[in-house]
């Protein structure tokens, strides 16, 4: 860190090292999901290209095996989003945005949920799949013969927990639309606090994308500031100033790598959290790039391939191929590596 504070260039290494983008991990395969702060899984092989850019040695079936194994578990989470999260963090975490977005939901969806009990669904739904998982048609159809309208069973999974179950949301299945209880595909880790909860997913951010300010740690979670700052001030966490002076917050001890630390290529999935509005104090995606991966027609972004720790084109896999949409004239050696690692990543794909 210098004297002026941490400069952009600091938190992109230091995201870039979190994320395993750096260097790519050893580590077990729940243990980078905890790294990454989990997986937003909207589109199921975001995840195995995810895991793939992170791990030294991944291959396909590893990530569907620990769903099935249920070392990992897949669920409406963070900002009511498909994510996928280690087993160990799934209860707290979930402990921490239950009632949250619950609140969230029932209010911004008040018109389309009005005249329905939905503790009521919940209750029916528990009964419905007790016997196991079901597709979610047939989950709504068993609600509509029990007198819930469809738009319930959309929603229900915010009165109780459910999970996606596979083979639904992975890489041979992808629409994940298989749903089991949470309490009888992983059962309940105790009593957990709201409180703690929060505590875990404050450290799980900081771990995978700080050092940040509060208000980015809120928008990864869903919440409000005023909703997550009472249990931050409680923690020991390390103050540090960016750039502009303005204060971020860290884990103590966690690592600041040398700014100058080389980035090497790699292949980034849509819906990647890197590229959301809580990171963009890391400059990962240069905001002259924003709009091109955004918008109301693509709210799930591209592929995109980063080059010295920005974005620097989309790629698509297309006739057995990875193909390359830079978004300026790559450099000979530039080109030769990306197509190195397009190399590779043609290679999961096929």
């Amino acid at each position: 860190m210098t004297e002026a504070g941490l400069t952009q260039r600091h938190l992109n290494r230091a995201l870039l090292h979190r994320q395993q983008l750096l260097d790519r991990s050893v580590e077990p395969l729940p243990t980078v999901v905890e790294q990454m702060g989990g997986i937003q899984m909207q589109y199921a092989p975001a995840g195995y290209i995810g895991l793939w850019s992170r791990m030294r040695d991944f291959a396909r079936p590893m990530l569907t095996r620990a769903l099935e194994e249920r070392e990992v578990i897949q669920a409406t989470m963070l900002r009511a989003t498909i994510h996928t999260v280690s087993a160990r963090d799934y209860w707290p975490m979930m402990a921490g945005i239950r009632r949250i977005n619950r609140e969230w939901f029932g209010r911004v969806q008040a018109r389309e949920l009005a005249g329905i009990d939905m503790p009521a669904a919940a209750r029916a739904v528990g009964k419905i799949l007790a016997d196991g998982p079901l597709p979610m048609a047939e989950l709504t159809a068993r609600l509509d013969a029990r007198g819930f309208p469809a738009r319930a069973a959309k929603a229900v999974g915010l009165w109780i927990d459910l999970v996606r179950a596979p083979p639904s949301g992975t890489w041979e299945r992808r629409r994940a639309d298989v749903y089991g209880l949470a309490e009888t595909w992983l059962p309940p880790r105790g009593d957990v606090s709201e409180e703690e909860g929060i505590e875990l997913l404050i450290r799980r951010y900081l771990g995978a994308f700080g050092p940040a300010a509060l208000k980015d740690v809120a928008s990864w979670m869903g919440l409000n500031v005023g909703q997550m700052k009472p249990v931050a001030t409680r923690m020991e966490l390390r103050d540090l100033r960016d750039a502009d002076g303005r204060t971020v917050f860290d884990l103590p001890g966690a690592s600041l790598p040398d700014p100058e630390t080389p980035a090497p290529p790699r292949f980034i999935a849509v819906w990647d959290a890197m590229l959301l509005v809580h990171a963009r104090r890391t400059g990962v995606l240069p905001e002259a790039f924003r709009p091109r991966l955004f918008s109301t027609k693509t709210p799930h972004s591209f592929n995109t391939f980063l080059l010295d720790g920005q974005v620097a084109g989309t790629w698509r896999f297309d006739d057995g191929e990875i193909r390359l949409g830079p978004f300026r004239r790559l450099t000979p050696a530039e080109r030769t590596a990306l197509e190195d690692e397009a190399h590779r990543l043609g290679d999961l794909h096929r």
